[in-house]
C-alpha cells in the first residue's frame, strides 16, 4: 500500500506541475470528423511542450432495481506524451481502476513519417467499433459504456503490436492497420487439467493479455478505415483476424486455440442540435467445439451484437453549455451461434435500453443521469438500474 501510494502522489505532482500549462480542451468536439481520443489529442501537436500532461476520470453511482447501490471511482487515467522532435513521440496511459487496481492501457512510440503514414509500436488500442478507440466520458452519452462494447469487443481492448496509421484528406479517409498478439484461450491449471479463459457469458473478454508477460504464438491483423468526406457524419469499418494464443505446455493439444474473425461497422453524425450513432459487431469463432470440450467452458461460435442511438441538445447552439436527452438500444448475444452439442444459452441474448441525460457543464464536464431497462430472452431475473455520474477529461 505504501508503495501505492508514493507512486499516486509522485503522478499527482506530475500532473499539478504540468497539466494546468500544457493541457488545452481545444480538441474536445461534438463533430464526428474532427473528435480526437486522449492518446490522439497529445499526438496532434496542439501543444508548445516537449511534455504534455492530460488525464480522464469517472465517478459513478449504480443503483440496481431492488439492491444495495454501489459507488466507484470506476477509473482515473492519467496520461503522459514526450515529443522527442518533429517526428517521434512517446504515449503512454496509466489507469487506475475502483481506487486500488493499476494498469497500463497504452504505451506506443509514435513515429511521422510523412503525411500520410504514422507508424507505430508498443501498447495499442485494437480499433474496434467507437467505444474502445473513444471512451472518455465526454465523449458518449449514458454513464456506462454500451454493454456490448464489454462482451462483444471487448472494451477496453488493447494489445501489444506495431502498425501504420493515417489519414488521405484529399479522398477524406483514415486507415490503421496493426499486427498485434492475440487473445490467451488456454493453459495449464497446474493440477493437470487446461485452463480456458473464454466463455459463453462474456465471449473474449478473459482472454485480454493487456500487455502483461503475453503469450505469443501467431500474430493477429487489425484494420479499421474510416470516412469523413461528408459534413457532419463519420463512418468506419473495421477487421480482426487471427488466432488466439496458448502457453506452450498445452498449445499442440487439439482444441486448446480458436480462430477469430471479426467485423465492424460504426456511424456517428451530428446537425446543430442533434446527435446519433450506432455500431455493429459480429465475430465467428471456428474450433470452439473442439475448445468447450477440452475446457469444460461454454464458448459460442459466432458473437454478434448493434445499438442504434440518438441524442438532442435541449439548449441552444449559442449557449456554452450542453443538455443532451438520449436513448439509446442495444441488442447484443454471445450465443448467437454455437458447434458441436452446446446448446444456446437464451440469458445469453440480452437487449439494453438506456435513456437519460447528459449535462457538459464545461468543455470537458460532464454530469450523467440515466435509466436502463435490461432484458434477455429466457426471461431471467435481470435487474434494471438506475445510474449516475461524473466525469472529467482535461
Amino acid at each position: 500500500m505504501a508503495k501505492k501510494l508514493q507512486l499516486l502522489t509522485a503522478i499527482f505532482i506530475c500532473t499539478v506541475y504540468f497539466g494546468f500549462s500544457q493541457t488545452q480542451t481545444d480538441s474536445i468536439t461534438f463533430i464526428p470528423q474532427s473528435q480526437l481520443n486522449a492518446a490522439q489529442r497529445i499526438l496532434s501537436g496542439n501543444y508548445g511542450s516537449a511534455v504534455t500532461v492530460s488525464a480522464y476520470a469517472e465517478m459513478l453511482y449504480n443503483q440496481p432495481e431492488g439492491d444495495n447501490g454501489e459507488l466507484d471511482v470506476q477509473r482515473m487515467v492519467l496520461l503522459f506524451g514526450y515529443r522527442f522532435n518533429d517526428k517521434t513521440q512517446f504515449v503512454t496511459e496509466v489507469e487506475l481502476e475502483h481506487v486500488n487496481e493499476v494498469f497500463i492501457e497504452q504505451a506506443f512510440v509514435n513515429y511521422n513519417v510523412g503525411n500520410n503514414i504514422s507508424l507505430r509500436g508498443g501498447l495499442m488500442l485494437v480499433p474496434m467499433g467507437i467505444v474502445n478507440e473513444f471512451h472518455e466520458p465526454t465523449t458518449f452519452n449514458g454513464t456506462e459504456r454500451p454493454a456490448m462494447d464489454n462482451v462483444i469487443v471487448p472494451t477496453t481492448w488493447r494489445e501489444l503490436g506495431i502498425g501504420a496509421s493515417g489519414r488521405f484528406n484529399e479522398i477524406s479517409i483514415g486507415y490503421q492497420v496493426y499486427v498485434f498478439n492475440g487473445f490467451k484461450s488456454t493453459e495449464a491449471d497446474g493440477a493437470g487439467g487446461i485452463s480456458g479463459f473464454l466463455r459463453g457469458s462474456n465471449g473474449l473478454r478473459g482472454g485480454r493479455q493487456k500487455g502483461i508477460q503475453s503469450t505469443i504464438s501467431s500474430p493477429t491483423l487489425s484494420t479499421k478505415f474510416d470516412y469523413y468526406g461528408i459534413p457532419g457524419l463519420r463512418i468506419g469499418l473495421s477487421g480482426y483476424f487471427g488466432k488466439t494464443q496458448a502457453t506452450d505446455e498445452v498449445e499442440d493439444i487439439e482444441g486448446a486455440n480458436i480462430g477469430i474473425s471479426m467485423i465492424g461497422l460504426d456511424a456517428r453524425y451530428a446537425y446543430q442540435r442533434f446527435t446519433a450513432r450506432g455500431q455493429f459487431i459480429h465475430a465467428s469463432l471456428s474450433d470452439t467445439d473442439k475448445y468447450n470440450t477440452l475446457t469444460g467452458q461454454d464458448l459460442g461460435s459466432a458473437l454478434q451484437g448493434f445499438y442504434v442511438e440518438g441524442a438532442y441538445n435541449l439548449l441552444g447552439l449559442e449557449k456554452k453549455q450542453r443538455l443532451f436527452a438520449f436513448t439509446r438500444f442495444e441488442k447484443f448475444n454471445t450465443h448467437a451461434d454455437t458447434d458441436g452439442t452446446l446448446v444456446a444459452n437464451e440469458a445469453y441474448d440480452r437487449t439494453d435500453v438506456t435513456t437519460g441525460l447528459n449535462y457538459h457543464i464545461a468543455p470537458g464536464v460532464v454530469v450523467k443521469a440515466d435509466y436502463q431497462f435490461r432484458s434477455n430472452a429466457s426471461e431471467s431475473d435481470t435487474k434494471d438500474r438506475l445510474n449516475f455520474g461524473i466525469g472529467v477529461w482535461f
